[in-house]
This record gives structure tokens, sequence and C-alpha cells, in this order.
């Protein structure tokens, strides 16, 4: 469980998403024509398109209390006609992100609705739906130099948000009978956040079910960055060769790790 406050997520989606509104009006050559390396193949145009649909499809299944899978083409039809300007975009940003935190304030967190992991409460899409558009102000900050940073209580939570997922079976069970095995014994991976106490996440891979806990411990890979990095490592933001980031041991663990824990992006 999160100790985030609902609301707390609600005025984050808004204020990421004027970030990302921000980074829309000042590409100099247009949103379309600006290209966002962390997202390959994709422009400002559709880094905005996949957010504003995103926040549209988490609106609609909150505000219907929907109780089983609802269609995203909104989430991942990025290139099919839509705003094109950046006033257009701007205004479509600022009006799913608006649909979207209205819904969830409406709702309140423990409306029950249907959600892709277990959970089954609204303040599933709110925890969610904030981290998915932090990160991806981060593309936009990349995109134009903008400062970026995830303040200490979302980015630790971001990061617990990440290890309940890596806990899923689905990430065993996604990998295929011939890729190569992440559990088995003496298999630890240990999170250090450099700037922020107490911040620390051991992931025990040494059976199945996939475990984790906030603990210190020797672990066979040691991982030490700041907390925002941290984030931006397991989203695939960073790479263990950063500067920012320290590893310690057994590096291909923590490869595979990061691939496998990361099969959700995917989905």
């Amino acid at each position: 469980m999160s100790d985030v406050e609902h609301d707390v997520y609600c005025t984050e989606i808004g204020s990421r998403a004027d970030e990302l509104r921000a980074a829309v009006r000042s590409a100099e050559a247009g949103p379309a024509a600006t290209p966002v390396p962390s997202c390959p193949g994709w422009s400002l145009t559709q880094l905005a398109r996949h957010v504003g649909g995103t926040h549209r499809w988490a609106a609609r299944i909150v505000r219907g209390r929907a109780t089983g899978p609802v269609a995203h083409d909104m989430v991942d039809d990025v290139y099919s006609p839509g705003p094109e300007s950046a006033a257009d975009l701007d205004a479509w940003l600022a009006e799913g992100a608006a649909e979207l935190t209205g819904a969830l304030r409406e709702a309140g967190p423990d409306a029950p609705v249907w959600t892709v992991a277990p959970s089954g409460v609204a303040g599933f899409w709110a925890r969610r739906m904030a981290h998915e558009t932090t990160l991806h102000a981060a593309d936009a900050a990349f995109v134009t130099g903008a400062p970026f940073a995830v303040r200490e209580e979302l980015a630790r939570d971001a990061l617990d948000e990440w290890m309940g997922f890596g806990a899923l079976p689905r990430v065993l069970e996604a990998a295929g009978p011939d890729a190569p095995p992440l559990t088995g014994p003496g298999r630890t991976l240990h999170l250090h956040a450099t700037d922020a106490p107490h911040a620390e996440w051991l992931v025990d891979l040494t059976g199945v079910p996939i475990t984790w806990s906030h603990i210190h411990a020797k672990a066979s890979v040691a991982v030490r960055a700041p907390l925002t990095d941290l984030v931006l490592l397991l989203y695939g933001r960073r790479t263990p060769a950063d500067p920012s980031v320290e590893v310690f041991g057994d590096g291909d663990l923590l490869s595979l790790w990061l691939e496998r824990s990361g099969f959700w992006l995917r989905k």
C-alpha cells in the first residue's frame, strides 16, 4: 500500500502535465519536428498524444467504474489524426489532465474499479498515472534541457510501485522457457539512494515468489544513485553505465532484472 495521499497524486498529475505542455509550447521547430530520444520513433507530438490519450483512458475507467478491461487505443495509437499545432496540443493535454484528476477526485481512492494489476480501486490509477506522467515529463525535459527531479516522497513511492510490479508472477512467466533464469541461489539485488535516509530496497531473487523489502543487506549486486536517478534507471532513462549510477557486484544480474521487471512497460 502507498503512504502518499490521493490528492498528492492528483496534484502531481496536473503539475507534470503542465511541464509537458511547456515543452510542447517551447519546441522551436514545433512539436511534430522535435524528436524524443528516450522514446525512439516519437516526436513531442507523439509523446503528448500518448500522455493525453492515457489520461483520457484512465479517466474513462474511473468515471465509468469499469469492472473489466477498457480498450486502450487512445494510449497506443499516437500516429492517428489528432491535435497537431503546439497550441492545440497544449489545450488537449490540459483538458485530458483535468478530466483525469477530476474523475479521480470525484471517485476518491477507494472506489472499486478495474485495474491492470492487483488492487481494484481508483487509488491505483491515481498512483499509476502520477508516475506515468512524471516519467514522460522527464522525457520532455531531456529534449528541452529543463531541470528535472522527482520529490523524495514520490520517488520512494515510484520505486515501491516498481518493486510491486517486479514481484508479480508474470515477471517469470513472460520470459519464456528458453530465457536465462532470473531466480536462483544467492541472487539478490540492493538499491540504495545516496540522497535520502533509509531509502533502500532489497530484491530477493533466490526463489519463487520474488520478494522485496526495505532493508540494508549485502547482495550479489548493489546499486547506488540519487533517488531521481534510481527511478530513471528502472524506467530505462538511465543505464548502469551512467556516471550518476554506481554498480557493485553482478552487473549481468542487474541488467537481467531491469529487463525482466520492466515487462509491464511493454504491455
